[in-house]
């Protein structure tokens, strides 16, 4: 029982550290995070409802997500080969794009909820 509760604690230990990682090495990940507080920001002076909230923060979950998983998949691929690879350009180029997908939605929705309350 305990090296169960070990080894939970110790998977909860890794992924933290690999967002911490992922906030100290990629700039986009600090530029996403710093969107997300002013989100939260503009979200608490304009008031927005529980429905909002609950859009918002799957938003980040999803945003964020990316952003972690571009990196793993960056990482990997430079582990892998440090040559110019044409496979290893698109594997990053494709997995920067879903980054970029993401956060275009989110932004879309962002203006969608936040718009009609600013004007």
């Amino acid at each position: 029982m305990k090296q169960q509760s070990k080894k939970m604690v110790n998977s909860f230990k890794y992924a933290f550290c690999g967002i911490a990682q992922s906030f100290k090495t990629e700039r986009n990940m600090k530029i996403h995070i710093l969107i997300m507080i002013l989100v939260i920001i503009a979200g608490f002076v304009y008031k927005i409802s529980p429905m909002e909230w609950i859009i918002c923060i799957i938003l980040f979950a999803f945003v964020i997500s990316a952003e972690l998983m571009n990196t793993a998949i960056e990482t990997v691929v430079d582990m892998i080969t440090k040559q110019k690879r044409e496979d290893a350009r698109i594997a990053k180029d494709v997995a920067a794009g879903a980054v970029l997908v993401t956060a275009i939605a989110a932004g879309i929705v962002g203006i969608l909820i936040f718009l009609p309350k600013i004007f």
